[in-house]
């Protein structure tokens, strides 16, 4: 009996015992369990930690980029002007992005006008009108005025035309085509939709002129044939076409006879007396003079022509006006002029003379100022200084290697299949 008992109660301290050891088992295993998890957490929170960084790393320049996109989607341009309905302009402008015409455009978009710019960009430049591109005033047409164009506008301002020897003299079929087809095409657009259109004609007209200084009534002389006639002959029969429309189909003209302009976004190497002494006095290279440099030159700042272009689309003169600046100078003192404002010690190079090149240049302008009341006012030193600021900030971009358009040289290689 007695052993009965001692058994049973060894069997019930030994089940105590395996459900106490069963029990510190299953808290041991707990407890390892959760040592394990608590690890696994503290690497994977390190690993996570590791992997945020890293991803920081990357998502930081992309975030930079976006904050800068949207910086440009939404630029500040410029100020405009508010104008009514009835006092804002639908205005066209060919050859809206280049030297003239980008500043035309920005004159125009700040008085409140919608302005839509047509440019081949054969010399003309994007960068030169970018600055308004997104604006609801403003457009841009990639187009050459050889092709008609179907638009509906108020006013025509005609600048589409290369203007610098080396331009015009590269293509010369392409020149008189701009200057003969093109014009047809924008007055016949300015019939259709019966808008004003205003041409920018030249001082080449005169030609190589007997009269000085040159007033409107002169009629010129120039060499049809010679290596300067596309672009002289071109502007005189555009003039024509302009006044054989206005006398047999009403159409509304103004033609401006532009006399040598410079200043900011004239392209470097377009070989203007300008931008050819400004560079190359920057680079310390020898100023290049043709000739004895005896011939001379009047320059006009091209915001002054600007307002120019303006004050006469919007009057009532329709026979041509000069629109110059009367301060006369050789080539010679002009060259020595912007070598003392640049600071530079460069040397001044004679070579032979180019053909046809006018001997003198000087605008009469009473008439612009008699029935315009315009004249210039921006004083030379003061245009050449802005000018040479903004040639020497084209260089440091250039040096950075950043990207500048330059215009084709006034050569044509052998071989190479042309197209008019």
């Amino acid at each position: 009996m007695v052993s009965k008992s001692l058994l049973r109660l060894a069997s019930a301290v030994n089940r105590r015992r395996m459900k106490l050891l069963l029990g510190i088992a299953l808290l041991a295993y707990a407890a390892s369990v959760w040592g394990n998890f608590v690890n696994m957490r503290s690497l994977q929170e390190n690993g996570e930690l590791k992997i945020e960084s890293k991803i920081e790393e990357i998502v930081e320049p992309l975030r930079e980029k976006i904050r800068d996109l949207e910086k440009s989607f939404t630029q500040k341009y410029p100020p405009v002007k508010f104008l009514s309905e009835k006092d804002r302009k639908r205005i066209l402008i060919t050859g809206g992005a280049g030297f003239v015409g980008s500043h035309l455009t920005d004159k125009l978009m700040m008085d409140g006008h919608e302005v839509t710019v047509v440019d081949n960009f054969f010399t003309g430049r994007k960068r030169n009108v970018e600055h308004w591109i997104g604006h609801e005033n403003f457009e841009l047409i990639n187009h050459d005025v050889v092709e008609p164009l179907y638009i509906e506008v108020d006013q025509i301002y005609h600048l589409a035309s290369p203007a610098s020897p080396p331009n015009y003299m590269y293509n010369p079929i392409k020149t008189l085509k701009t200057n003969t087809i093109g014009t047809l095409n924008m007055l016949g657009l300015a019939k259709r939709v019966g808008a004003r259109l205003l041409l920018a004609s030249t001082s080449e007209v005169y030609g190589d002129p007997e009269v000085h200084p040159q007033s409107e009534d002169y009629w010129g002389h120039v060499n049809p044939i010679g290596p300067r006639a596309c672009y002289d002959e071109g502007k005189r029969v555009a003039e024509t076409m302009c006044y054989a429309y206005m006398k047999q189909e009403g159409v509304e003209v103004r033609v401006a006879r532009i006399f040598n302009t410079f200043g900011p976004r004239m392209h470097m190497n377009d070989g203007r007396v300008v931008s050819n002494f400004i560079l190359q006095a920057l680079q310390g290279e020898p100023l290049t003079v043709y000739g004895s440099g005896s011939q001379t030159r009047a320059f006009q700042y091209v915001s002054d022509l600007v307002n120019g272009l303006v004050v006469l689309m919007n009057s009532n003169v329709s026979s041509p006006v000069n629109l110059g600046n009367p301060e006369e100078h050789t080539i010679l003192e002009f060259a020595q002029l912007i070598k003392n404002l640049v600071g530079s010690g460069s040397e001044i190079q004679f070579l032979s003379e180019a053909q046809d090149d006018p001997q003198k240049r000087k605008p009469d302008i009473k008439k612009a100022k008699l029935m315009l009341g315009w004249e210039p006012v921006v004083p030379l030193e003061e245009g050449l200084n802005k000018a040479i600021h903004y040639f020497r900030k084209e260089l440091e971009y250039q040096a950075n290697n950043q990207y500048i358009p330059k215009p084709k040289p006034a050569r044509i290689k052998k071989g190479r299949t042309r197209h008019n």
